[in-house]
């Protein structure tokens, strides 16, 4: 793989988190270096040892002491040499050995590194494809344990692996229609003699099971939004108490008590779960509690999941606000009917649908069926092995693929117009070029490495 773009001037960030700690790091990486060794350790260091000593301002005062390592090009990574000085977290020392070193590397060019523009340099040196260059962001922020263990994976490279045992097998059948179409006057018949129809097959089975394991991964990324909807007082911010497990919101008897959203993020089988409680809503006269509200009709119509709540003591079917309710969602939003105050009830409730749902908030009863319908309603499957970090561009990139494979099998079927097969094929291929970075514009790079943090 080879990219077209390599910055050439050397660059150096602080590459831990801002704040006091006990260690901060500075790093740098250029394709020459020692001028910065020289001039701040004072000797030009030996090749991935460390070595501690005193980092040294312009009149050789000490600024700190710490350990010094050089890895050498191309063992590095980002593929360059890379200077790093590991001093105490305090930031000042830090500001202190920032500003050393772009006074000492201003000579070579040395300038302040972008976001992400270390590791943008290790995709552009081949160090990482961009598949696991996006999972060493994911790994920085995974929120969870199954998380953190997904993105470890890509960046181990198990999706990357899978894309390109993919591309291989498209890269194999188009060389087979490309041998029919280039020799016609060929009685024998390369599709059909070495399966075509087969390998197309399996094809689509590889990219379903790949499809499968991403779509995990970007819930175990990104999560879900759930909005809990509701008039006042059935129960929302009990509710939200009783999902995290601590009393996030007041809970009164006084219907409007919550007269703005709240947010808190909770985990359900690793999956982090965005949760907002909004204010209840009904007309309201109250400035406050009617900006509130517009904001719950806001959080509805964006939500990823709603749990509708109703009071099961007061089961007013075709209320004109639980209709509004539902007519605000998007058609694709799934929604879980919820009659909250079970507990109240002589006579227990019962249906048949598994969206509607019965609760008690306040003691916990049919918690477990909800937190069960929604793992099944947002597409979480237990048990779906190899799990890797995924994105929504990737989603999008592997849709696409699956669009110009599915084309590809009615040409193959029809046994005619295989020139449109070859470009079905090719198209397909190139789309799930685009996860890895073989077929990438410099502009998706910008977006992608602009969100790392710097000195990553």
């Amino acid at each position: 793989m080879t990219h077209a773009t390599i910055p050439t001037s050397p660059i150096v960030a602080i590459a831990t988190a801002t704040g006091r700690g006990g260690i901060g790091i500075i790093r740098a990486s250029g394709n020459d270096l020692s001028c910065l060794m020289h001039a701040i350790c004072g000797q030009i260091l030996p090749a991935r040892h460390a070595t501690y000593l005193a980092f040294l301002d312009q009149d050789n005062e000490v600024i700190d002491r710490g350990i010094a390592l050089f890895f050498p090009s191309p063992h590095s990574y980002t593929g360059e040499h890379i200077l790093e000085l590991q001093a105490h977290g305090g930031p000042m020392v830090l500001q202190l050995l920032l500003r050393r070193c772009l006074d000492v590397g201003a000579a070579i060019g040395l300038r302040l590194a972008q976001p992400g523009e270390f590791t943008q340099r290790a995709y552009l040196n081949n160090k990482l494809d961009l598949a696991q260059a996006e999972a060493v962001a994911d790994l920085i922020e995974a929120g969870t344990e199954r998380a953190v263990r997904s993105a470890a994976r890509s960046l181990s490279g198990v999706f990357s692996r899978a894309i390109h045992d993919l591309v291989d097998k498209v890269t194999h059948l188009r060389m087979l229609v490309e041998a029919t179409l280039d020799f016609p006057e060929e009685e024998i018949d390369f599709l059909t003699r070495t399966d075509a129809q087969g390998q197309l097959t399996s094809i689509h089975a590889n990219l379903n099971t790949i499809m499968l394991q991403a779509k995990q991964g970007v819930l175990l990324r990104e999560g879900v939004t759930v909005v809990l909807a509701g008039q006042p007082n059935v129960g929302k911010s009990s509710l939200l108490n009783l999902l995290a497990g601590e009393d996030i919101a007041i809970v009164t008897p006084i219907a409007g008590t919550t007269r703005d959203q709240l947010k808190q993020s909770i985990q359900l089988n690793g999956i982090p779960l965005h949760i907002i409680d909004t204010a209840g809503l009904r007309e309201s006269e109250d400035e406050v509690e009617r900006i509130g509200i517009a904001r719950s009709w806001e959080s509805i119509a964006r939500a990823d999941v709603v749990l509708h709540l109703r009071d099961a003591t007061q089961p007013q079917m075709g209320d004109p606000i639980d209709l509004a309710i539902l007519s605000a969602l998007r058609p694709t939003t799934p929604v879980l009917q919820l009659y909250n105050k079970i507990d109240l009830l002589p006579v227990p409730l019962t249906s048949n649908d598994k969206q509607i749902l019965f609760v008690s908030a306040k003691t916990g009863e049919g918690m477990h069926t909800l937190r069960e319908q929604l793992l099944e309603i947002i597409g979480w499957q237990e048990g779906t092995e190899g799990l890797f970090s995924a994105r929504a561009r990737h989603i999008e990139a592997l849709d696409k693929a699956a669009t110009h494979f599915h084309t590809a099998t009615t040409y193959l079927h029809t046994g005619t117009e295989l020139d449109l097969l070859a470009e079905e094929l090719r198209l397909g291929q190139i789309h799930l070029s685009y996860i890895t970075g073989e077929f990438t514009s410099d502009d998706l790079l910008g977006v992608i490495f602009s969100r790392f943090c710097i000195g990553k």
